[in-house]
């Protein structure tokens, strides 16, 4: 396990001057930028290890690894970041634990996330989720600026719900800086409706810089920080 602390360590350390450098690039705070270290098929000892160093958001993509490791480290002072595409039939459920739900990309979701809050008394962050693929081209995932006003403010309406602000994935194979400077400038739009909602979570393992250029306020890292996934080259 020792091994294991160390190799956390050397890599969290790593990670952090990436995010320094890249801050200090863009003429920002370092201390701007916080840390959402994703740790999707890997276990809750690591999410304990992960904790000793200093670590407190953890990101899951899947609703019942999520679920299962918020439970298995309840004692720990973390919060829980669900960053992945979210089913409308899992929806309350991942409110019941998430802290922040990064990927609300849809209106049928805002409803049982707003319900499943409101079973557990607590209150919710979310970020929606706004596509960056070009016009044109399906997008995997995120509801395209046309629709992010009314998204949004489906999200403010609700009471167990607080909307701090937007989540994006640069297109495979596309530039991130194009893709992250284009997302600047939506979210530049975003902020003159809802100014408080001033998170932008954007960035990981291979495009943290680029995030960080256009104003990522976290970012969401995975390999870079855990190595490869169990059974994953």
């Amino acid at each position: 396990m020792s091994a294991r602390l160390e190799e956390l360590r050397t890599n969290l350390a790593a990670v952090h001057d990436r995010i320094a450098r890249a801050a200090e690039s863009a003429g920002r705070d370092p201390a701007d930028v916080d840390l959402v270290v994703v740790t999707k098929f890997f276990p809750a000892s690591d999410v304990r290890l992960l904790a000793d160093l200093g670590v407190s958001d953890v990101g899951e993509n899947r609703h019942q690894e999520a679920e299962a490791k918020a439970a298995e480290c309840a004692d720990l002072p973390l919060r829980w970041h669900f960053i992945g595409g979210l089913q409308s039939n899992k929806a309350a459920a991942v409110a019941r634990y998430a802290d922040v739900v990064e990927s609300v990309d849809r209106a049928s979701l805002v409803g049982r996330l707003d319900r499943g809050a409101a079973e557990t008394a607590r209150e919710v962050e979310v970020l929606v989720q706004v596509s960056l693929d070009p016009p044109g081209r399906d997008n995997r995932a995120g509801v395209v600026p046309e629709g992010l006003a009314a998204l949004a403010a489906q999200v403010d309406a609700s009471p167990h719900l607080a909307l701090r602000g937007l989540m994006a994935v640069a297109p495979l194979g596309d530039d991130p800086v194009e893709a992250f400077g284009r997302l600047a400038a939506i979210r530049a739009e975003f902020l003159e409706q809802h100014p408080s909602a001033t998170r932008l979570s954007a960035g990981m393992s291979g495009d943290l810089e680029a995030a960080v250029s256009a104003g990522a306020t976290h970012v969401r890292i995975g390999s870079a920080v855990l190595g490869s996934r169990p059974g994953v080259q």
